[in-house]
């Protein structure tokens, strides 16, 4: 693939995006933190940037945050800046360091955490609050940071008590501390975790399950760079027990995670820097996450297919695929929005794609964003196989070139209803090696 690179300005308001992996294509967003609030997926990233000429800026260049909350099976939802870094009370102006935060919710209040540099340069990072009666905000910032935390990556544990845990730091040591009921102060000094493998370590997140105390976190291995790891307790405090990796390092870059249980199902959100081509401008991902019998968790290996479940009305961006055969993918041309598309079509090459939700029926028609060069011939979607059910077609027409695109549409030869999963197949009259580029379908 060829690499590109885009300088990107945040929203000012609400945007939608459809996407697997990545899950925004729009901006860069890194570190990104997966709740579940009231049955809702929410995601709250970090955002990398281009420094404008003349800025001074860290190698990663952040200054500020965006939230997401996922709408259907696929459509993601930014609600734009929720904090800028100029707007943080105790923090130093144009800073461009506003690293990993975090939410969690305690009663009916939602608290947001983050790191910033402080302007009365005590440390490196402190560590900020603000509340809300919503996971969207706005919040309410607190006017100093938290007492006695210093350090970068706050991860926060609510346990079944009602006891609060605030994780955070970067490098050899990783620290944790108790909250108070407030949630704006620690109730002990922070304390070092034990247990902890040796190497540079940060990114930390904890969760609780079956009872048991999991510490996962960014481990930097030698000569092997960012990857993430875990470790067990059963005690919130420590000490752990360092069990293994959960992922390998993606492409020589930072790495950074969260995981969360959504519609009985685990998931891992991480970053990969990948659809740039440049390991500081990054964007935030997520794949399926297993426990083993004994606790221990298998290896999460990174796809493009990702989480997503589109429904009616919904992108279904094929090029995410879940198998492929006698096609390829790559960066999309001509005027697209960034991302990829299924190119090098040959004749009965197909791409499946599973886990679109017909819903209960309703949809009647479906529609394909497509390019050809001089090529006739068909696309077919089937049910399941290549061979299976077909449900529509459409035909392969000339569309002034191989980056000039047309959205299409056709009738669904058949009702379809519940979650399948579907073959596009594709044809020509002449056999050719290149039949179609096809960006996406929707079903309407």
């Amino acid at each position: 693939m060829k690499h590109i690179l885009l300088t990107l300005s945040f929203l000012a308001s609400i945007h939608i995006s459809y996407a697997q992996n990545p899950l925004v294509t729009d901006i860069f967003t890194a570190d990104p933190t997966a709740r579940v609030f009231n049955g809702k997926l929410y995601v709250y990233p970090s955002h990398d940037i281009v420094p404008e000429e003349g800025v001074q800026a860290p190698d990663f260049c952040m200054p500020d945050y965006h939230m997401y909350s996922l709408e259907g099976g696929n459509t993601w939802k930014d609600y734009g800046v929720v904090l800028d870094q100029n707007n943080v009370p105790w923090g130093e102006k144009n800073s461009y360091g506003m690293w990993a935060p975090d939410c969690i919710k305690k009663g009916d209040t939602y608290y947001y955490y983050y790191p910033a540099a402080p302007i009365d340069k005590s440390s490196f990072r402190r560590i900020g609050v603000g509340t809300s009666k919503s996971p969207t905000g706005p919040f309410k910032w607190e006017k100093k940071y938290i007492k006695d935390v210093e350090g970068i990556d706050p991860g926060l544990l609510l346990d079944d008590n009602g006891k609060a845990y605030l994780y955070f730091g970067g490098g050899e040591k990783l620290f944790v501390a108790p909250l108070k009921d407030n949630m704006k102060e620690v109730a002990a000094k922070p304390i070092k975790v034990e247990g902890l493998p040796a190497g540079y370590k940060e990114g930390s997140f904890p969760i609780k399950v079956n009872g048991m105390y999991y510490l996962t976190f960014a481990h930097v291995f030698a000569n092997e760079g960012y990857t993430i790891a875990y470790a067990t307790s059963d005690n919130p405090l420590g000490p752990f027990v360092y069990r293994g990796k959960i992922m390998d390092n993606l492409g020589n870059g930072t790495n950074h995670h969260s995981i969360v249980n959504y519609k009985g199902k685990w998931i891992l959100f991480y970053h990969w820097w990948e659809i740039s081509g440049y390991n500081k401008l990054r964007s935030m991902r997520a794949d399926y996450m297993t426990f083993k019998e004994d606790g221990t968790i298998a290896r999460v290996k990174p796809t493009l297919r990702g989480i997503g479940a589109p429904t009616i009305g919904e992108k279904i961006q094929v090029d995410r695929y879940s198998s492929i055969s006698g096609a390829t993918t790559n960066f999309v041309g001509g005027n697209e929005p960034i991302g990829w598309m299924v190119t090098e079509t040959k004749m009965m090459g197909n791409v499946s794609f599973n886990n679109v939700d017909f819903a209960n029926g309703t949809a009647k028609k479906i529609v394909a964003r497509v390019a050809s060069g001089q090529r006739i011939g068909t696309m077919e979607v089937r049910l399941g196989n290549p061979k299976g059910d077909l449900i529509a077609e459409f035909p392969v027409k000339y569309t002034g070139g191989w980056n000039n695109w047309e959205t299409i549409e056709t009738d669904l030869l058949k009702s379809v209803s519940g979650m399948q999963n579907i073959v596009v197949v594709f044809k020509s009259v002449w056999g050719a090696d290149k039949i179609l580029n096809l960006n996406w379908l929707m079903l309407k």
